[in-house]
């Protein structure tokens, strides 16, 4: 049968108002529209539901059967609307986020923490990755969405500004450029260096701030996490330059970082499919990380 929820909603106010303007004024419909759903909804069902007087609308035989069991019917359905709408606010269900080392390790922590207080009934897990496969789990719909490096390649994807993340010299107390406050981009020049690979959202805007101020850098090594960096320059192979949230230094280790001059940064973004909408819990979620506010930059040591 082809009838429409609208058709018996329609039937129900006229036959509770006894009356075809009476039902128009209760269900927002002007009086024809609602005369035309009911004789639809009658020539679906092969019966006459209402007699029509110029005075009375006045229940069939069949009619009297319909509105009661419909009434059921229709608040059935109702509270089961209802159920799902409140479902969705309750913000339940599993959250994942695609994340890259260095915002793990510094502002993961801060989410999980914070959404465990605001919603206890979602559980948020993080999948801690390199910048490329964090973006091949978005595209993938292997996660609900990250948080990463701005990406060079913005095609099919919601990009959401959240912070800004300056590069650091990080090197040995001893050596030269540890004497300084500050260290010049430019004073990179042909300093051996350990960085992070380009499996990294960093190394390539690295390489572009060490071109821009004419620095030919002299890469020793290069490795996926900073923790690994931080070993190289430890045991003095070369220095390096690192996102800020990198830091702290491994505590107990003769490693120093200093603010490289002028300030470059990265950017941080939100990204999440353009084409795929985010569940309630994500959105919120989503929002929470939007919101919340980060952790202050540290002070050189």
């Amino acid at each position: 049968m082809n009838y429409t929820l609208r058709q018996l909603r329609v039937f129900l106010a006229v036959a509770a108002h006894g009356s075809f303007s009476r039902a128009a004024d209760a269900v927002g419909l002007t009086q024809p529209a609602v005369s035309r759903g009911v004789a639809e909804l009658e020539d679906v069902l092969g019966v006459r539901l209402l007699d029509r007087t110029t005075r009375e609308v006045v229940l069939t035989e069949a009619g009297q059967a319909l509105v009661p069991a419909l009434e059921r019917l229709l608040e059935q359905l109702d509270d089961t609307l209802e159920e799902t709408r409140q479902l969705g606010e309750r913000y339940r269900g599993r959250v994942v986020i695609a994340s890259a080392p260095t915002i793990s390790a510094r502002l993961m922590p801060l989410y999980v923490a914070e959404c465990a207080r605001r919603f206890p009934e979602i559980r948020l897990t993080v999948r801690d990755n390199v910048q490329a496969g964090g973006l091949e789990q978005i595209h993938a719909g292997a996660v609900d969405f990250g948080v990463l490096v701005d990406p060079q390649a913005r095609e099919a994807l919601t990009i959401e500004p959240l912070a800004t993340d300056p590069f650091c010299f990080v090197c040995r107390r001893d050596h030269p450029l540890a004497q300084q406050a500050t260290v010049p981009w430019r004073a990179l020049d042909g300093v051996p260096l350990a960085l992070l690979d380009f499996a990294s959202g960093s190394r390539p805007l690295i390489d572009r701030i060490l071109a821009r101020h004419g620095v030919v850098p002299q890469v020793v090594q290069e490795l996926g996490h900073s923790a690994s960096v931080f070993g190289m320059v430890e045991a003095g192979i070369g220095a390096s330059v690192l996102p800020s949230l990198s830091l702290p230094l491994p505590e107990a280790s003769p490693l120093v970082w200093r603010p490289l001059v002028p300030r470059e940064e990265r950017s941080i973004v939100m990204v999440c499919r353009e084409d795929r909408s985010l569940s309630p819990a994500a959105a919120a979620v989503w929002d929470m990380v939007r919101t919340l506010p980060l952790p202050q930059e540290p002070g050189a040591a």
